[in-house]
């Protein structure tokens, strides 16, 4: 009984993190690593990246959770969440934060020396993101930042230097993590006004989010051409560039005119798919070289 306790525990923690959702920067980091090595890295090198992003982006949502346990406890929509439902305590939530950040810096420390020195600062913004919504409007670039780190980590990972392509493939994901996190952000509008909560949308309200939101999207886009143009990569990476387009095309239009009932369709498949074909086709890049 002790043992199916355990794995209900672990079951009902991988829920309240989204753990599926690693989806989303997963594809990113790996497509930093493929880029960084200008092929198929060392198997070694890519377990070693994927259970540190795996660490950071657990121990992220973890502390968001235990961190944000009382504010979800008073929002409808989040109220039932593990922690305030009382299914998951925070004792136990506080572990496995812990075992995910060793899991994180260990992985650091067997990819190489920089990986692990600069590991402090991504968990600063991982631990910052969770109480931006008190103090600031800019919690969505926050957010953007602590993904960012994902395409950045894995560059460092294979080269062991911080470059400029690095960067600008990590801006990327700022600005497009940014953006749909905004739009995240328009469901609990009113709950955020009400509580002194800041949000892009409090501060501009629907329609001015959806622009924003539009904008950031637009110069996501661009910096992935930048990406394109700096590396001399060919026309896969072309492909995969203007996929994630007109994904990102068909993720606004789904919310036009502030419609927010296909906002699940919008937020979750969409981006899931964007990162996903970027990695496919930054894939079909480097074999085709």
């Amino acid at each position: 009984m002790a043992e199916t306790g355990l794995v209900q525990k672990i079951r009902i923690f991988l829920e309240m993190i989204k753990f599926s959702h690693t989806v989303f920067a997963l594809p990113f980091a790996l497509t930093g690593a493929l880029l960084a090595a200008g092929g198929i890295p060392a198997l070694r090198q890519i377990v070693w990246i994927m259970l540190a992003m795996v660490g950071a982006r657990t121990a992220a949502m973890a502390m968001n959770r235990l961190i944000d346990a009382d504010i979800d406890a008073r929002n409808p929509r989040t109220a039932g969440r593990a922690i305030p439902a009382g299914l998951i305590g925070k004792g136990l939530t506080l572990f496995f934060i812990f075992a995910s950040v060793a899991l994180m810096l260990f992985s650091a420390a067997m990819l190489n020396p920089l990986c692990l020195k600069l590991s402090p600062i991504a968990l600063f913004f991982l631990a910052l993101y969770s109480y931006c919504k008190r103090f600031t409007s800019l919690a969505h670039v926050v957010l953007g930042v602590c993904l960012a780190a994902a395409p950045i980590g894995a560059w460092v990972a294979i080269r062991g230097t911080l470059d400029a392509p690095a960067l600008l493939l990590g801006a990327a994901v700022l600005f497009w993590v940014a953006g749909f996190d905004i739009l995240y952000a328009l469901q609990d509008l009113e709950f955020d006004r009400k509580s002194g909560l800041h949000s892009i949308p409090v501060l501009l309200g629907v329609n001015g989010s959806l622009r924003t939101a539009r904008i950031f999207h637009t110069i996501m886009i661009g910096l992935l051409f930048t990406l394109f143009t700096s590396l001399r990569l060919g026309w896969p990476f072309a492909v995969g560039i203007i996929l994630a387009a007109a994904m990102l095309l068909y993720e606004h239009w789904l919310l036009r005119n502030g419609n927010l009932e296909k906002l699940d369709a919008a937020f979750f498949n969409m981006n899931g798919y964007i990162s996903v074909a970027v990695l496919f086709f930054t894939i079909a890049e480097v074999l085709a070289r």
